[in-house]
């Protein structure tokens, strides 16, 4: 599966665009099938960095790369279904 289509990578908001946003959507969500890691990114430089919401060991907020993503390879999956959803209700 491609983790990043070209329609995602349009409805990604550039980094730093939401920095007065109170309350950003996740545009996508990423995740492990075998874990409880989830990455939901809110804006994207239309590279490789992304910025979002991070739930693994703990919630937070920062930047994560696509690169890494995929090195992972079939491990990590794009839910297809996702909505673009408020950081709040995540």
């Amino acid at each position: 599966m491609q983790l990043l289509t070209e329609e995602i990578k349009k409805a990604l908001p550039p980094l730093y665009s939401n920095e007065n946003e109170k309350d950003p959507n996740a545009v996508v969500k990423f995740f492990t099938p075998f874990s409880n890691w989830t990455w939901y990114a809110t804006e994207f430089d239309g590279d490789d960095t992304f910025f979002g919401l991070v739930d693994g060991f703990d919630k937070e907020l920062g930047y994560f790369s696509l690169a890494e993503l995929e090195s992972l390879g079939p491990k990590i999956e794009r839910d297809k279904w996702f909505s673009p959803t408020p950081l709040s209700k995540l």
